[in-house]
């Protein structure tokens, strides 16, 4: 099975996946085609708290600069460090080695009602 079969996107492109008791959020593939080169990535330090909807990071690249937003409320448990040295990794692989973080969700259930499955979402941004 692929992550995108697992994986519930954002309208915003974010994704995300639960994986074990914690949760990896990134972007989706989409959204890297949709910014080009990337550039520069600024993740949170482990142990913030976001809330759903809430900017965790920033993007940019030669065409623009993005907010980033939770998915899902959560405190992060690891950042992709590998990420914020070479952003443009994004451009290969956004989703295998490509994450952006891992939260423990608060409320998951609850907050992850309005993501669409990985199919429904490209049928909405094509």
């Amino acid at each position: 099975m692929s992550l995108k079969d697992e994986m519930l996107c954002s309208k915003t492109h974010e994704y995300v996946v639960k994986q074990g008791s914690e949760y990896i959020i990134g972007l989706t593939d989409y959204a890297i085609d949709q910014l080009g080169d990337i550039v520069f990535l600024e993740l949170p330090e482990v142990g913030t708290e976001f809330a759903k909807d809430e900017t965790f990071a920033n993007i940019e690249s030669v065409k623009a600069a993005s907010e980033i937003y939770m998915p899902v409320g959560g405190k992060v448990t690891a950042v992709n460090e590998e990420l914020v040295d070479a952003p443009e990794k994004l451009n290969d692989d956004c989703y295998e080695n490509g994450w952006l973080i891992k939260i423990e969700a608060s409320d998951f259930e609850n907050e992850s009602t309005d993501l669409l499955n990985y199919e429904n979402y490209k049928k909405e941004v094509e």
